[in-house]
């Protein structure tokens, strides 16, 4: 397990637990009171230490290498149903944006996300998360199949930021972002978006425009990373902790300002605590409200999506 700067106090508490459980099986000793009291020392230290969590703090935990990412929940939530569908049809296939059809309950879903990459390897193949055009380009061409058999979409947000490469520049990078924004606006069907890491600039946008957009309790939103607002600002990355204060980009600041629909809670510590519970949330979430956006007659579902997203940032003055 790896350990935040901040969770030094958690880390020392499990170090001393896996002692104790050791020595007790070693001399066959009763240690069930000490582990006991320990455990709850754990939880009371993370209680105490997730309680109040700078926005930086937040940033790191979105960010944990132990934090699961988009096609774990898929295997989980589809119980193992989810068909990998590939390509743009054009260029080639971006392996940082996944998608395809799963069955949830019996009921057929889209589900489109980032993926990191769970080692070296992997995130170098995944190109850690940050998508190419041909990447938002084949999402959209998984949400217009969607729309076509009238399937409801999931989209799993977690990447840095779209590729910023010349190579992607050159195929139309933000072209192709806005491409996205367009045509999921109009989507004939519902739509679902959740930031389960990292929601950075246009590359979380790019899949993040939705019926109900929500976030896991520990991530992040924003039009760009601490890091890139503070070496804007200030020509260093030393500053960082005080752009993520600048730029509310918390759950909490994003709710309260009425750029998301919802916060969806994670276990004490974090999404990577307790994977099996996060996914469980997720899966009913994601149910209670296809459940509920199913409903409502597509001219409705289209409309309330559109003045959405047209209503922010709009200011009345007196």
């Amino acid at each position: 397990m790896n350990f935040l700067d901040f969770e030094k106090p958690i880390q020392e508490l499990i170090e001393e637990l896996e002692k104790v459980k050791k020595s007790g099986e070693k001399t066959k000793v009763d240690v069930s009171k000490t582990v006991s009291e320990i455990e709850t020392k754990i939880a009371e230290a993370r209680k105490d230490i997730y309680g109040k969590l700078t926005a930086w703090q937040r940033v790191q935990v979105s960010r944990h290498p132990d934090r699961p990412y988009s096609l774990a929940y898929i295997d989980y939530i589809t119980n193992g149903s989810f068909m990998e569908l590939h390509g743009d049809r054009t260029v080639k296939d971006d392996k940082a944006i996944v998608g395809g059809f799963g069955e949830v309950n019996g009921k057929t879903m889209m589900f489109i996300g980032h993926q990191k990459g769970i080692n070296t390897k992997m995130r170098q193949l995944r190109n850690f998360g940050m998508a190419n055009p041909e990447g938002y380009r084949k999402a959209l061409r998984l949400m217009k199949l969607a729309e076509k058999f009238n399937k409801p979409i999931v989209t799993l947000i977690d990447t840095p930021g779209a590729f910023p490469g010349i190579e992607a520049e050159e195929r139309g990078q933000g072209e192709a972002i806005a491409r996205n924004l367009f045509e999921m606006a109009k989507l004939k069907v519902p739509v679902i978006c959740i930031i389960i890491g990292e929601g950075a600039s246009g590359g979380a946008l790019g899949i993040g425009i939705g019926d109900k957009v929500l976030m896991l309790e520990y991530t992040w939103y924003s039009v760009i990373s601490p890091e890139s607002c503070s070496s804007i600002l200030w020509r260093s990355w030393e500053h960082k902790e005080k752009a993520a204060e600048a730029l509310k980009l918390t759950p909490n600041d994003m709710f309260g300002n009425k750029l998301i629909d919802g916060i969806v809670p994670e276990p004490l510590g974090g999404a990577h605590v307790n994977q099996q519970e996060i996914f469980e949330t997720v899966k009913q979430t994601i149910l209670k409200h296809i459940g509920e956006l199913s409903k409502l007659p597509t001219a409705e579902l289209i409309k309330q999506r559109i003045d959405k997203f047209c209503a922010m940032g709009v200011v009345n003055e007196g």
